[in-house]
């Protein structure tokens, strides 16, 4: 994603939505001139307001910024999967470890 075209991208999504800058102002506590000084690229977001933004917009954050770095994606999926096997129980612990060995052709 190029950063510095950011609002040129949250222009064409408001404009998508039929919103306008007025209107987006007033969801974001924030004025129209702040809103036109974003989309014009002259300013920049809080990363607050570009949470709110996404979600005005009914988008998740990453997708209106752009892809996540494939360092941190993998991050989130092994946290997730940490998460995810502290849930089970040891007998299906076990058996999870017993599958991936099974998978990945180890003993």
């Amino acid at each position: 994603m190029d950063y510095e075209n950011l609002g040129t991208r949250m222009k064409e999504l408001r404009i998508k939505m039929k919103l306008t800058q007025a209107e987006v102002a007033r969801a974001l506590n924030v004025t129209p001139g702040y809103i036109s000084n974003v989309e014009n690229n002259r300013t920049a977001m809080s990363l607050r307001i570009l949470i709110y933004y996404a979600r005005l917009l009914n988008i998740s954050l990453d997708s209106l910024i752009g892809r996540i770095d494939s360092e941190y994606r993998e991050t989130a999926l092994d946290r997730e999967i940490s998460e995810q096997v502290h849930k089970l129980e040891i007998p299906q612990k076990q058996k999870l470890l017993k599958t991936m060995k099974v998978w990945m052709d180890e003993d």
